[in-house]
């Protein structure tokens, strides 16, 4: 039997054809099959981390305990809020599975006090970073620190890279400062500094329209004018040299250093080089990490050879407190606003006028709150807003004792 050429070809098509039938779909069935399994995968990893976390803010709620010979590590150089964080999973590190939280100022301040009277806590270190805290956080951080020593118990600062400024005062509350041999101390004084668009801005064809009320209203400036108007001049140069002198003035008394002598330091830079701030009397010490620990050791009345713990302020914070009182018929209710004041209710980082207001008034209706204290760190915001909480503040006050403190920033409507 003979088969045509039309019939070969037919045959040949067919046999492909099916073959093209069956590698589609095995292609969909193996498809299929991945995306199935990377659902189902996805799925169960959000549970697992999902359960993970759970686990580890479960886990930070508890209280622990420390042993004895503790130093408690003050991070400073560092931003710090005047409050920590009320969200459970703020501070986790997902990639190492950590929970490290971030403790606010008055957490910090709460632990320093905690720690005078705690028999396993010998001491403090102040371990300076690289970020500015704010000058109103570094002052308040230092008065606790003094009264801390007061109290019988060392502090010790110590800088392994660059000392700022911010740290370098707080670092003058320590009995001793040390410094890594090779690191430099910023102690240079201070300057204010503002950049200018109104060229650029008409260069592009943009127009700045502004409202404000009065000459000192500097803030729009940079958008309107080609330099400094002298009432904007006057009033950084007065902020500025407020903080500055107050700040010679504290280190002087620290130090035993005449105030003349410090400006004379700050303008010829004496600590760019760490055996310069040890000349100068800047600083106690330049040594090693290694050696701050021997240091520590004694200080603590132990030999260089004994273990010493280092706890960290998130980790005290879960140190029960014995003087903590549980409840009380009188109490005072603390506010913080920190951030831009908004409309509406806000949220962890700014402040929502309705919202505030709606809190403020709260705490004043209540018969068994006796003072409120509003700790206000904010660079201003909608005017409207700000109007909404300054009436609740004003009502507030007619009825009981409210009591303002003044963050780093506390301008317009902060």
């Amino acid at each position: 039997m003979f088969l045509s050429s039309d019939n070969v070809v037919f045959h040949i098509f067919e046999i492909h054809f099916i073959k093209s039938i069956s590698l589609m779909k095995n292609f969909l069935k193996y498809t299929l099959a991945t995306i199935t399994g990377i659902i189902i995968t996805s799925f169960l990893f959000f549970i697992i981390l999902v359960a993970s976390l759970s686990a580890l803010v479960i886990s930070g709620d508890k209280p622990v305990a420390i042993s004895g010979n503790s130093i408690l590590v003050l991070k400073a150089g560092v931003t710090i809020p005047d409050q920590g964080s009320s969200n459970p999973y703020a501070g986790i590190d997902i990639i190492n599975m950590s929970l490290t939280p971030v403790p606010g100022l008055n957490e910090i301040l709460r632990n320093i006090k905690k720690a005078s009277a705690d028999d396993k806590i010998k001491g403090i270190l102040i371990e300076n970073g690289l970020l500015p805290s704010g000058w109103a956080t570094t002052e308040e951080l230092r008065e606790a620190l003094e009264k801390f020593r007061a109290g019988g118990k060392f502090v010790i600062a110590y800088s392994d890279y660059v000392l700022l400024q911010e740290g370098y005062y707080l670092s003058t509350s320590a009995d001793r400062i040390y410094v890594n041999p090779s690191s430099t101390v910023d102690f240079k004084g201070l300057s204010g500094e503002v950049m200018f668009y109104k060229k650029a801005l008409e260069k592009i064809g943009v127009e700045v329209q502004v409202t404000r009320h009065g000459k000192f209203k500097g803030a729009v400036e940079p958008y309107i004018l080609d330099q400094l108007s002298t009432e904007n001049e006057e009033q950084i140069k007065s902020y500025v040299g407020s903080i500055w002198s107050h700040v010679v003035e504290n280190i002087s008394k620290a130090r035993g250093i005449a105030t003349e002598e410090l400006n004379r330091m700050a303008d010829n830079l004496v600590g760019y080089v760490a055996s310069g701030a040890l000349e100068n009397k800047l600083v106690d010490g330049l040594i090693y990490r290694n050696e701050l620990i021997d240091t520590l050791k004694i200080l603590s009345g132990l030999t260089t050879d004994d273990k010493i713990n280092m706890v960290s302020m998130a980790r005290y914070s879960k140190v029960p407190d014995p003087k903590k009182m549980i409840s009380a018929k009188n109490k005072i209710a603390v506010i913080y606003a920190s951030g831009s004041i908004v409309m509406g209710k806000g949220n962890d980082y700014n402040i929502g006028g309705n919202a505030f207001g709606d809190l403020i008034r709260k705490e004043r209706l209540d018969t068994t709150v006796k003072a409120i204290v509003m700790r206000v760190n904010s660079p201003g915001g909608i005017s409207t807003a700000a109007d909404i909480i300054w009436k609740e503040v004003e009502l507030a006050s007619k009825v009981k004792p409210v009591v303002v403190s003044m963050g780093n920033y506390a301008a317009s409507g902060g």
